[in-house]
């Protein structure tokens, strides 16, 4: 097993300098943000971990959700895999097009592939007023779409995965990444209604839609809210629409200023275009399980792009002081924005119970990126601390936790890179 490791950690580290790209300790963002250094933070070395430790870290967290026994990762035939939410019962786009972004940041080729020719085949619609776009779930077990319409953040990693895919393999390995990202992109901007769907993105709000379907496309939800991808389709999608994506982060970064000005820092899970939270007939509004995303997607447009620093360390320094207020190991996964509990808990699969979740834990460190204070430590050693097993209850989510725990480490250990062509 250990064995296994020290090969694993080869490839991690023969993968950055792949790319060229560096890593180092530091205390806060460089004077330049990675899109310009190439230079990524790693806070676990500022924590007094060694860099052997890290590695095998992220190894291990790789090993557990995509490999062992509790893994989410099934291959299928000789060139296709999926990853699938267990607890229930389906692949979605969410989790397929994650599981390329691990897949292309840690140079694994093969379990990119598989991903991909699996959700192409049994997610992409190559016909009608959906074409281009995902069916964002199905059924595992029956292979039946449990629902035809698109997840909107689905799309938006699958295209930006890809366009890594591109700048790290090229194009003439067995798939043209970027004609797939392409299509995926130039089918978003064919969309104008007909048969009631639309563009991913609400363009007169300039911001990332819920559903681009009906009145869905009227709302969204702040985790779906990525500047710094934009900021990828900018520089690499090459599809005439640059100046609409660099608009696009710069609404995301002032929409999350209003999606998140409680004193808390707190969002809710779904939001009108304002921020203003917004209530469905299934949950009222509240900082639940999408939620727990949201600072690690600020954290990575930190990181990337350095556009928005003052507002951002701003909010890290609310948001951690809220959760410390609540005890840095032992703070719920649900609240209103005020703090408080919520009436209403949303159940994760057939379990209705708050907990001191691992996905929270694991988003809550990465939001350190964005804190200068050397208090920023505790929520990282947390976060080392923490293990992707079974709750005292015996509750078990590999797939939600495990790759949010898996994407904080990436981020926190410098291995989360925004990846830049191997040949320029």
């Amino acid at each position: 097993m250990r064995s296994a490791f020290l090969f694993l950690i080869a490839l991690f580290l023969l993968s950055d300098l792949a790319v060229g790209q560096k890593v180092k300790k530091t205390n806060g963002l460089d004077s330049q943000p990675a899109a310009i250094s190439g230079v990524y933070s790693n806070l676990f070395l500022e924590a007094g971990y060694s860099q052997a430790d890290i590695d095998t870290k992220v190894a291990k967290a790789y090993h557990d959700v995509f490999e062992g026994p509790g893994r989410v990762y099934f291959e299928v035939g000789d060139t296709m895999a999926y990853v699938s939410d267990l607890k229930n019962h389906d692949a979605r786009t969410e989790g397929l097009s994650y599981g390329m972004m691990i897949a292309v940041q840690l140079n694994k080729k093969d379990v990119f592939d598989r991903i991909w020719r699996w959700s192409k085949k049994y997610l992409q619609h190559q016909d009608g007023p959906r074409k281009g776009y995902f069916a964002w779930s199905i059924n595992v077990e029956t292979m039946k779409r449990n629902s035809e319409g698109s997840a909107s953040d689905g799309e938006l990693y699958f295209a930006t995965s890809l366009l890594f895919a591109a700048n790290r393999w090229g194009n003439d390995t067995g798939i043209n990444y970027y004609r797939e990202a392409r299509n995926i992109l130039d089918a978003m901007w064919q969309k104008d209604g007909t048969g009631n769907v639309y563009n991913l993105i609400n363009t007169a709000h300039k911001q990332i839609s819920f559903v681009p379907e009906g009145n869905n496309y009227n709302w969204t939800d702040p985790s779906y809210h990525l500047p710094a991808f934009y900021e990828v389709w900018a520089l690499y999608a090459k599809d005439g629409h640059e100046q609409f994506y660099r608009d696009c982060a710069d609404t995301s970064r002032a929409f999350l200023r209003r999606a998140c000005s409680a004193p808390t820092g707190l969002n809710a899970d779904y939001t009108e275009f304002s921020g203003e939270p917004h209530s469905t007939p299934w949950m009222p509004a509240a900082f639940r399980y999408d939620s727990w995303r949201v600072p690690m997607n600020i954290a990575m447009d930190y990181a990337w792009f350095g556009k928005d620093q003052q507002w951002q360390e701003n909010y890290a320094h609310r948001f951690q002081g809220f959760l410390r207020s609540k005890g840095v190991d032992n703070f719920e996964d649900q609240f209103n924005l005020d703090g408080s509990r919520p009436e209403f808990i949303l159940q994760a699969g057939k379990v209705k119970k708050l907990r001191h979740s691992l996905g929270l834990v694991a988003t809550a460190a990465a939001a350190s990126i964005m804190v200068k204070e050397k208090g920023r430590l505790d929520f990282i050693h947390a976060l080392w601390n923490a293990k992707l097993q079974p709750y005292d209850d015996g509750y078990f989510d590999p797939y939600y936790d495990g790759l949010l725990y898996l994407f904080s480490l990436m981020h926190l250990s410098g291995k989360y890179h925004m990846i830049e062509p191997t040949i320029k």
